[in-house]
Parts: C-alpha cells; structure tokens; sequence
C-alpha cells in the first residue's frame, strides 16, 4: 500500500505518519511539502519526516499525476490553515485551498488513486446557535478559509471520480501535542499562555462553542478515510469528524486549563462583543460509520500531553503570540519579510526560476 500525505509538516502531518506507521507497517509512505513551516520542530527525538520512505519537496499547486504514479490512496492536508492568514491572504487561500485542491484530486484520479481523503473542517457551520450541526444542515461560512472548504467540498462532489473513493472530513478544531506544533488555536494558546505567563486571557466573552479534536484522533479518522470502501458512507462523502462529548465552550475549556497548570488564572472579556465563529457539532454519522475509528483522547488527556510536551522542549517565551516560529501567520510574514517568500506564498527562489 502507497500512501501519498500532502502538507506532512505542518501540524497535523506528524500524527498521521506516526499512525499510519505503527498501524501499516509495511506501507509506503510518502510526504509531499513546499517546506514553509519546516522551523517549527518540537520534537525531542528524529525529525518526524525519518517515519516516511520519502519526503518530497514541491508546491501542491505545481503537483501533477506523475507524482501520484502508484499511490493507493492521497491524505491532502496541505492549505492555508486558519482564519488569519486567510483574511490577509484571501486570494492566495482560495487558490490553494481550494483551486489546487480540485487539481489535486483530478491528478489523483488520473493516476488510477483509490482513496482521496480531504480535510475539510466544522468551521463550515459559522454561527449556529440552534442546535448541534449535521451534515444535513446548512453551512454558513464566514472566512475565507472557512468558504474556501466549502467550495472545495462542492467541487468535489461536481467532479467526475472515476470510481475514486472521496472523503470530506469536517474536522473539529484541531489541538493537542504535536511534533510540529501550531500554537495559534485555543487550546494550545490557553496552554500555552498558562505555562509561560500563568495568565489565560479569553479575547471573546468565552460563551462561543467550539468542537475539539485531538491531533491523534485525526490520525485515526484520516487512517479510516484512507482505507474507505465506497459501501461506507459512499463514493463521496461529506462527514463530521469529531466527537459529541468535545463540544465546549470557550471559557470552559479556559478553566480547564487553569485547573491543569497550578497557579494559572483566566481572564475572560466578559464586554466583548458576540464571537459569530460558534457552533456545536453533531458527530453521529461518524461514529455510525466508523466505529472502530472514534475519538479515544479526552480534554484532559489534550491538556496533559501540551503541558507535558510543552516542557519537555523547555518552552518558556511569554511573547510567542508575537514570535514567528510556532503562529503561522508570523512565520509567513517574516518570511516574506527577509524576501524569502513572494507575496503568493511562493518561495522566492523559485518563482524567479
């Protein structure tokens, strides 16, 4: 089995190599990344990519069938990944996310792929305050990031397959240790802030709901996604990746934090205005269809492993809110900054090629 994983290095990619290495294997598995948030191992052993048989250095826009040739199935995680960069790189987002996307899974079919997993995300459902969502429901999307999955999604549904197998999977927000850690989503800032500061400030009133998911257990879905027969679920199919006992609020999860590092406070702007990103998740159509898949790491289990992985690499700047290496949008920023990255988010050196 040939598995191909594109944007192995950012966040998430190290947990699904991690996995599908200790599940398969005998699988081959290979990585497929431009490289743009190579400095941020926090690792304390190898470098993630050594589980791979290859790492492959490219930009998913520029990638063709040939580079297919052979893979059984293709994790596409590589995108524009939050709401920040999407607001200031609205164009770029839509290019990547979602253009190069549908490119991609066309290059997929072509090469004879049998499984195309994406990763969509629950950010989809924007404000939906009436009740937990399902895949059934109205989307109503309010970043370009968040439209960009939502055209991704349709397009995918639109484009002849082939008799490839499709899976959309809306991940909940992700969190949780990673060994390319992102510290720019909440749970990970709460964490973060707690250890270094002892303060956890909540920007919003901290009644929004968020659904959460840990890195692991994305492993684990996107493991079931990559090995899908059309019987479950079908060809193409949109699916609500998470679990129902993860749906909290944003203050509640502040406490939870505070309550896991001793000594740290919180701090909730109780005059801020309504956070419209609110939504609660409905996670049944997964756990129907992938029982053997769902979620095992609880909020308290996410915290332990931050705090513990957090120390274990001696983290300790109180500014890293405003460093470049762990918050996505700086990194991209300070690299276009020193010339190294084209406002396209294009490596230089490349584009002058």
């Amino acid at each position: 089995m040939r598995i191909l994983i594109t944007g192995n290095m950012g966040y998430v990619g190290p947990a699904v190599v991690a996995h599908l290495r200790e599940r398969h294997p005998g699988a081959e598995l290979i990585g497929f990344d431009t490289g743009l948030f190579a400095s941020a191992v926090t690792a304390t052993g190898p470098a993630p990519e050594t589980r791979l048989d290859a790492q492959r250095f490219g930009d998913v826009r520029d990638i063709t069938a040939d580079d297919l040739a052979g893979c059984d199935a293709v994790v596409h995680l590589a995108a524009v990944s939050n709401d920040p960069i999407g607001n200031r790189f609205e164009g770029v987002t839509d290019a990547i996310n979602r253009g190069a996307s549908l490119r991609l899974a066309a290059c997929a079919r072509d090469a004879g792929v049998r499984n195309f997993v994406f990763a969509s995300s629950c950010s989809v459902y924007g404000l939906a305050d009436a009740g937990a969502r399902r895949e059934t429901d109205a989307v109503g999307p309010l970043t370009a990031y968040a439209r960009s999955k939502v055209a991704t999604e349709e397009g995918l549904r639109q484009m002849d397959a082939a008799g490839m197998t499709v899976t959309c999977l809306r991940f909940a927000t992700a969190c949780g240790f990673s060994e390319r850690l992102r510290l720019d989503l909440v749970l990970n800032d709460f964490v973060a802030c707690a250890l270094t500061s002892g303060q956890i400030t909540v920007l919003s009133d901290g009644t929004p709901w968020r659904p959460l998911i840990d890195v692991a257990d994305m492993a684990r879905a996107i493991e079931w996604a990559a090995l899908r027969a059309p019987e479950q679920g079908g060809r193409m199919l949109v699916v609500n990746a998470g679990s129902d006992a993860r749906n909290h609020q944003v203050r509640d999860l502040a406490h939870a934090v505070a309550a896991a590092v001793p000594g740290a406070r919180v701090s909730i702007n109780t005059a801020a205005p309504p956070d419209a990103r609110s939504y609660r998740v409905d996670f049944g159509l997964f756990r129907e269809l992938a029982p053997a898949h769902q979620p095992q790491v609880d909020l308290a289990a996410s915290i332990a492993g931050l705090v513990e992985g957090l120390r274990a690499i001696g983290f300790a700047d109180a500014e890293f809110r405003r460093a470049p290496r762990l918050i996505r949008l700086n990194t991209l920023s300070a690299l276009i900054e020193r010339g190294l990255l084209t406002p396209d988010l294009r490596w230089a050196w490349r584009a002058a090629a």
